[in-house]
């Protein structure tokens, strides 16, 4: 056998072992994937209710949120629309009767 030969011969050896080599990783990989969804699996429904719960609080303190932010606006029209009323009567010459104390 030549010189090249045997250069070229080692060199797809190498080759071969590199490949193995990234085989083995994919198939470890591969493992402790299939390992991990697994186990995610078994703990999912107890995460999935953690997480259920999690959002029904979260939509309760939101639409307790909502609820204020609306009314808080609701207020400022009532305010702003009493106001423009106001005035327009003021410009007409009457008033609101207002009962002091």
């Amino acid at each position: 056998m030549s010189v090249e030969k045997m250069v070229k011969v080692e060199e797809s050896f190498q080759r071969a072992l590199e490949l193995k080599k990234m085989v083995d990783r994919w198939r470890n990989s591969n493992t402790q994937c299939l390992w991990q969804m697994t186990l995610s699996q078994r703990r999912n429904p107890y995460v999935t209710l953690r997480m259920q719960d999690a959002m029904v609080r979260e939509l309760v303190l939101a639409n307790k949120q909502l609820l204020m932010v609306r009314q808080a606006a609701l207020n400022q029209l009532f305010e702003k629309e009493h106001r423009q009323y106001q005035q327009e009567l003021n410009q007409m010459g009457k008033a609101f009767y207002v009962e002091r104390l």
